[in-house]
């Protein structure tokens, strides 16, 4: 738990416009619900979750069975347009070690990242599998992308 930093001009465009310093309750609330509707879509088991929507912090909260489903929503949150930070309050039922994140700089491929991480350029799947549905190509990442790597 705590609080994430992301790259806000990096990410998947979920709201309808990017979100700014200064926001009214109504946007706030709009641009909440959209970024729930996106992380029910991805079919992640999620209990009770939240979505909390300010400037460009989000706070989250929910109960979920691992640690894997919870750092797929963080990630997900994470990587949208215009948030910044992701204040994670979400309980995990079967705690585990958390993944290590690694952030896309220019040049990456999961085929460098698993070289990096693995030693062997060949983990590229573990990488892309750890990331779905986020991911739906392994080719398909992009610089600021924030990335879960699971331990060897």
């Amino acid at each position: 738990m705590g609080l994430f930093n992301f790259i806000k001009t990096a990410g998947q465009k979920v709201f309808g416009k990017k979100p700014e310093e200064t926001q009214t309750e109504e946007e706030k609330q709009l641009q909440a619900k959209e970024l729930l509707a996106y992380v029910q879509s991805l079919g992640l088991e999620i209990s009770n979750l939240t979505v909390i929507v300010s400037g460009q912090k989000v706070t989250v909260r929910g109960e979920v069975a691992s640690q894997e489903i919870r750092e797929k929503i963080l990630l997900a949150l994470g990587n949208v347009e215009g948030v910044a930070e992701v204040d994670d309050t979400i309980s995990v039922i079967v705690p585990a070690p958390e993944a290590k994140l690694h952030t896309v700089v220019s040049g990456d491929t999961l085929s460098k990242i698993a070289k990096t991480y693995y030693g062997n350029a060949n983990d590229y799947n573990r990488i892309f599998e750890a990331n779905k549905p986020m991911l739906s190509h392994p080719d398909k990442i992009y610089v600021g992308q924030v990335l879960r790597i699971p331990q060897a």
